[in-house]
């Protein structure tokens, strides 16, 4: 007996009302149709909804048809249907064992020009976009300067050469003055738990040692050592053992006085806000000093601090630090220190770093992000966000503003 059950690619599109759904699907379920792929998205109050359905054997595929057209028309919506074959059905299923990537878009205002060249590089690169998603909030025409937005990319496909895919998405990014982010979209991407920063020009801006040599009189002479030191040309430990001598007899008072003017980077409260309401653990690594990092911890509500102690003696700066400084490795070491005692994999680690110090424990990170980096440190990390604030890494954890928006609710 010849099989005559039918494929058909069903798509009604109109003005957004209740209930669409239900009444198609209830003229389907009469027939005992599978669905066997179904999507939706509402874009200004206009309902885009495709489901393909197989229709079985035996049943009256006509009749369906008729009825979802009359019931279309009922609820003032548009219907076309587009039979499918069978082999098309059957090579479109066994694209799903193809890697699945996600491209997160992040500017202050998503342009034309900027969806233009994106996905120009995404279909060149022989990737085919699969779904388009807003992770912001609905933009105000009249809405402030600092505007955050963001679009998600989902494509599927191999990619031969990552390197170079990477390299032109940083070229674009550089142009057009956004980020671009790419990841491979596996369970680990929204199954983090850990989120390590750095601080000093990272989780506030600026470097607190350069603010400590201002006050005792050495600023230029340690703020020209700190930036070589970050741009990666002097080694961590020499060049910060120099700069902390430099600092020998300030008085301690000042430490809290630099401490309660500590300037707080964009976004970096509503990240650790959100983390903290999420159960995320955060935790400060840092080459700077553990004075500082106690004190945004308490302010911030952030959960571990390693850095450096500066040594103080009689109510003055020794110009020594106690203990081991806290250079690249040790970051590093201490990330994975941290995944152990939260008993989670590297994978589901983030970390976040300016400075060539930063680098170790961004490789080994699940998602290593460079934030407002240097060249060099951009160049090395595998992400990177320049043009807007530290919250904007709850997208490239694949957050929308409206989950967070809830739980800020819910609080």
């Amino acid at each position: 007996m010849v099989n005559v059950r039918e494929l058909i690619l069903i798509t009604l599109f109109g003005s957004d009302k209740p209930a669409v759904t239900s009444n198609i699907s209830k003229i389907l379920a009469v027939s005992d149709a599978n669905i066997l792929d179904i999507g939706q998205a509402v874009i200004h109050e206009n309902l885009s909804l495709g489901m393909l359905v197989e229709i079985p054997d035996g049943a009256n595929a006509s009749d369906l048809v008729k009825q979802v057209l009359y019931k279309a028309h009922e609820l003032e919506i548009q219907v076309r249907f587009q039979p499918i074959d069978e082999k098309n059905y059957a090579d479109w299923v066994g694209l799903q064992g193809k890697p699945r990537h996600i491209i997160t878009l992040l500017a202050r205002q998503i342009t034309a020009e900027q969806i233009s060249a994106l996905t120009d590089i995404i279909s060149g690169s022989g990737l085919n976009i699969d779904n388009i998603s807003r992770l912001t909030g609905r933009v105000a025409l009249n809405g402030p300067g600092s505007a955050t937005a963001c679009v998600e990319f989902s494509a599927r496909g191999y990619v031969e050469d990552i390197s170079a895919l990477r390299a032109k998405f940083a070229d674009l990014a550089s142009a057009l003055d956004v980020d671009i982010a790419f990841q491979e979209d596996n369970m680990y991407r929204r199954t983090r738990r850990l989120v390590c920063l750095d601080m000093d020009s990272t989780l506030i801006e600026a470097e607190v040692i350069d603010e400590l040599a201002k006050a005792a009189g050495v600023g230029e002479q340690v703020a020209s050592i700190t930036e070589a030191a970050m741009r990666g040309e002097l080694d961590f430990k020499q060049s910060f053992a120099e700069r902390v001598r430099l600092l020998e007899g300030l008085d301690e008072s000042v430490l809290a006085e630099i401490a309660a003017q500590l300037p707080i980077t964009e976004g970096a409260e509503r990240l650790i806000e959100t983390l903290r309401k999420l159960g995320y653990k955060t935790a400060i690594l840092s080459g700077g000093f553990t004075y500082f990092g106690q004190y945004l911890k308490q302010r911030l509500g952030i959960d571990y601090v390693f850095a450096n102690e500066l040594d103080i003696v009689n109510g003055k700066v020794t110009g020594e630090v106690a203990g081991d400084i806290v250079d690249g490795q040790r970051k590093a070491e201490l990330l994975r220190e941290l995944a152990e005692r939260e008993k989670i994999s590297l994978e589901q680690v983030v970390a976040v770093g300016d400075g060539a110090n930063d680098l170790p424990m961004l490789s080994i990170a699940g998602l290593g992000i460079a934030f407002r980096a240097k060249p060099v440190v951009r160049a090395e990390a595998e992400q990177a966000i320049s043009t807007l604030g530290l919250d904007a890494i709850l997208y490239l954890m694949g957050f929308r503003d409206r989950e967070i928006k809830h739980e800020e609710l819910r609080s």
